[in-house]
């Protein structure tokens, strides 16, 4: 009996390590490799630098409370866009805490914009905390309030934004969206090259 117990184990004993050996070492590494190879820059994260400084990186999140640029939506990772601390709120429809939160998020922005109804995406946050877009709804309510700060036509910030509009993959996978980083970036430099 004690033989045949062994018997029976050596092959399962077997095949555990070859497939941890494959799984786990060998097949990543090919992963990676095909991924370094091919897509290099979405394998390190699809950062973005700017004259040799990182800025940010396109699949990521970042705040932005300068009035000069467009707003992120909110984020509860961590203290906000934490890239470690990737996470929703976890509060409920009913949570006063999201309730306060939400109302003077639409309150500030309102007062930024009178009269024009808040765009939901700009006072409630994604599941991750840490969502790089916006729809283009929430970008072309903040058009009047950042050309107005940088003295630009509001018809030349309402085109960058048109420009910046990533339609949905295939046509109809998705909404169209507009990376905020992105968006900003463009508005820098079209601010840069008015000031010349």
């Amino acid at each position: 009996m004690g033989k045949d117990f062994l018997t029976s184990l050596r092959p399962a004993f077997t095949l555990t390590i070859l497939f941890a050996l494959l799984l786990g070492i060998v097949y990543p590494l090919t992963m990676t490799g095909i991924g370094q190879t091919l897509f290099p820059h979405q394998a390190n994260g699809s950062l973005i630098e700017e004259q040799g400084k990182l800025v940010g990186s396109s699949l990521i999140g970042q705040g932005f409370a300068d009035p000069r640029y467009f707003s992120s939506r909110p984020s509860a990772a961590g203290k906000g866009y934490d890239g470690l601390a990737s996470s929703g709120s976890n509060f409920g429809p009913t949570s006063q805490a999201l309730v306060d939160r939400t109302k003077a998020d639409v309150a500030k922005f309102q007062q930024m914009s009178p009269g024009l109804p808040v765009p939901s995406d700009l006072v409630t946050a994604s599941a991750s905390g840490l969502d790089p877009d916006i729809s283009p709804e929430a970008a072309f309510y903040q058009v009047a309030r950042v050309a107005a700060v940088r003295g630009l036509p509001a018809a030349r910030v309402r085109t960058l934004v048109q420009d910046t509009i990533r339609t949905p993959f295939l046509g109809f996978l998705g909404d169209p969206s507009v990376n905020i980083l992105d968006l900003n970036r463009r508005l820098d430099r079209i601010s840069a090259t008015t000031a010349q």
